[in-house]
């Protein structure tokens, strides 16, 4: 889920001027990828020790990662100062097909019906409902990112309490051609899912906004790492007091894991919850996002010989190959059987981990995109035929 403009050579040697920055993006894909695989196939996040703190830690952080990137090469293709005229056109046609094909092949890995929330059909509504903004600086990007994370959640409860009300969920999804092929439709995609656009938009336009800035700058960097920091306090930190004052039978770090909050336990606005697609959350999940993301970048850019070494290059592979190895990994699990997993979730992360790193690393030292990166990429050639 690379842009388009952030290629490598068959060496695996970046073909932009700003290597620094363009593998520090990929590296934090990779990572997120990883974060991915944890909260899929790894140990639950109650079991004891680092591994248990580990799996935690990525259950909805690495999801929120993901879509935040997701708008960093939304950013790329529409350009760091935004294209106009035929190129404009064209990359806003390169976005809608890109969204098409992501939204076609993501309603196809749902049917599957593997035990994974899969997020690329939502992918392609973010980037279907980001068009119309893609050409906006970097302020009013965050500016909608931040309305948007203040705004979204509690219209979401407000929305989803009057279609059940109502009972309109159930004969709107029957309606849904899109619900009858994968079993998740519009609706969800919009508003009742695991991600559900109404509360990840943020995510992505805040990715949106980084896309538009310098992360080789020092001076930007510093100033996201103190963004990011913040976010963390205001989201978790708030959660955690607003639990506190308001009587509550909530806990502002856990609850069900299902995209939304439950228009019965309104309370559960108040949490901070992994997927609980809270104000809180948000704001948490995005700070987390951004600051690895600075990490990433500035430990390249400081350090550019880290990147040449097999570890992070692995992991680097793994995020310039994310498309590819994200399907993978759901193909995999259904292979070896889906909600019937082998019971060792460690040995099993670690299994995944290691293909996936090895798989990506070989691939990128001979081929300048991964398959699925190469057919989605041959897909929005048709935006040249715009005019």
């Amino acid at each position: 889920m690379s842009a388009d403009t952030v290629t490598n050579h068959p060496t695996g040697q970046p073909s932009s001027a700003s290597p620094g920055r363009l593998l520090g993006l990929d590296l934090a894909r990779g990572l997120a990828v990883l974060g991915m695989f944890a909260a899929h196939v790894g140990p639950a996040q109650d079991e004891d020790g680092p591994i248990g703190l580990a799996a935690q830690f990525a259950h909805g952080r690495a999801s929120a990662l993901f879509a935040m990137l997701a708008g960093v090469s939304l950013a790329l293709i529409a350009g760091r100062s935004p294209r106009v005229g035929r190129d404009g056109r064209q990359a806003a046609a390169r976005i809608a097909l890109r969204a098409l094909v992501l939204l076609a092949a993501g309603s196809a890995l749902t049917a599957l019906d593997t035990p994974v929330a899969v997020i690329l059909a939502y992918y392609g509504v973010y980037f279907l409902l980001a068009l119309p903004l893609a050409r906006l600086a970097a302020g009013p990007l965050a500016a909608a990112a931040l309305g948007w994370a203040l705004i979204g959640p509690q219209l979401s409860f407000v929305l989803r309490t009057g279609l059940e009300a109502r009972d309109w969920t159930g004969p709107l999804t029957a309606l849904d051609p899109i619900a009858h092929l994968s079993g998740e439709g519009l609706l969800a995609l919009l508003l009742t899912g695991s991600y559900p656009a109404l509360t990840w938009m943020p995510f992505v336009l805040a990715g949106m906004a980084l896309g538009r800035l310098d992360l080789t700058a020092p001076r930007v960097r510093s100033r996201l790492a103190a963004t990011g920091a913040a976010l963390i306090a205001v989201g978790y930190g708030g959660a955690w007091l607003a639990c506190r004052l308001v009587p509550a039978n909530v806990n502002w770090w856990d609850g069900p894991e299902d995209g939304t909050v439950d228009t019965s336990q309104p309370a559960g606005l108040l949490t901070a919850a992994p997927h609980s697609g809270t104000t809180f959350e948000i704001l948490g999940a995005l700070g987390v996002a951004l600051s690895i993301l600075v990490a990433c970048t500035a430990l390249l850019a400081r350090r550019p010989s880290v990147g040449a070494s097999l570890p992070v290059a692995s992991v680097v592979a793994v995020g310039a190959l994310s498309l590819s190895v994200y399907v993978g990994h759901i193909v995999l699990i259904e292979a070896l059987g889906g909600e019937q997993l082998p019971d060792s979730p460690a040995l099993l992360l670690a299994g995944f981990s290691a293909l996936a790193l090895a798989l990506a690393w070989g691939w990128t030292r001979r081929f300048r995109r991964g398959p699925l990166e190469t057919a989605l990429h041959r897909a929005t050639l048709l935006a040249r035929f715009v005019r």
